[in-house]
């Protein structure tokens, strides 16, 4: 039995003896680094996912945590062993390149260039960012200047070459910046999904960009995902301005507040406002096959994580998983 108020998986359950069941889709989990980054790889293992995220640092400090080239092999070859992919890292919440002082922006800038070098040291597929809070100027001058802000944060370093994908990861794809749509509060930036798109036109001819869509985010900020036909409006919104294609990582949170509400509040899947049935429809959307789908939902119980991640992989349906079968089947060649 576990104890009372332990939360670690690597505490609470042991290894598998045999490989988790999984689906046709990339399911995963924001997944613990306590202990050392790369020991986020095996829980994510042990809770069944085919993807994870990870803070590569304290999410709430400004002091950067120094990776060790042997924690950064070591996530490579558990990664490689458990074919977990992709690997998403999230940019630390006190970043803001969107405003404030010269000061604090010039440390934002820093900060998040270190976030860059440890994702590219860790050989992440993408590094998800918030755009931040224009407080100060205009919603038009703060998506300016969180562009130009990510231009000089990468300058000099080459995004298409990890730092130790070769040769322990031949063919890694470069790193990919992800613009994380927001709550819409009322000073931040990524409320909309024409704000996610404008950072993406404005970037796109400098670095890999990508968006990271929420769900909680995008019912809290006033989109209609819940009844089958809003959820159809609100995709076809988003394929209009950022694009499917362009959408790498959905963030699966249910949320606790109400449609339009733009609070941020994350809930367990299928126990909030949003409900069961609108994942289910993003799990078995085709348009969205390419994408992750990592949940951040709350750990209040021992298991709790388990629980979420098997909340969404029973959702992906029989005939999604037959689909995906026929896809990999390989033709004969004719002569």
């Amino acid at each position: 039995m576990y104890a009372k108020f332990e939360k670690d998986i690597l505490k609470v359950l042991p290894p598998p003896e045999r490989p988790p069941r999984l689906t046709a889709r990339r399911i995963g989990i924001h997944t613990s680094t306590a202990g050392g980054a790369e020991l986020a790889a095996e829980r994510a293992y042990r809770l069944g996912c085919k993807t994870f995220q990870i803070f590569s640092t304290s999410p709430r400090q400004w002091k950067p945590y120094e990776l060790a080239r042997r924690q950064c092999e070591e996530m490579t070859r558990l990664r490689k062993r458990y074919n977990l992919r992709p690997l998403v890292i999230h940019a630390n919440y006190l970043v803001n390149l969107a405003g404030g002082s010269p000061e604090f922006h010039a440390k934002s800038i820093a900060a998040f260039r270190s976030e860059v070098e440890r994702a590219m040291a860790l050989c992440a597929e993408f590094l998800v960012v918030h755009p931040g809070s224009f407080r100060g100027s205009s919603r038009e001058e703060g998506l300016q200047r969180v562009a130009l802000a990510i231009e000089q944060a990468v300058d000099g370093l080459d995004l298409k070459y990890p730092t130790q994908a070769k040769p322990a990861w031949v063919g890694h794809p470069p790193l990919r910046i992800l613009i994380e749509n927001t709550a819409g509060s009322e000073f931040s930036l990524g409320g909309s999904f024409e704000q996610v798109a404008e950072l993406l036109y404005l970037l796109r001819g400098f670095i890999p960009v990508g968006a990271c869509i929420d769900t909680c985010h995008t019912y809290v900020a006033g989109y209609d995902i819940v009844s089958e036909e809003g959820f159809a409006d609100t995709l076809d919104q988003l394929d209009r301005t950022v694009g499917l294609k362009n959408v790498y990582v959905w963030h699966c949170n249910d949320a606790k507040a109400a449609r339009g509400s733009k609070l941020d509040r994350h809930q367990h899947i299928g126990k909030g406002s949003i409900g069961r049935k609108p994942f289910r429809r993003l799990l078995n959307d085709p348009r969205l096959a390419h994408s992750a789908f990592i949940a951040e939902t709350p750990i209040d119980e021992p298991l709790d994580d388990l629980k979420n991640v098997n909340a969404l992989k029973a959702l992906v349906g029989r005939a999604t998983i037959a689909r995906e079968e026929r896809g990999r089947i390989t033709r004969p060649r004719t002569r």
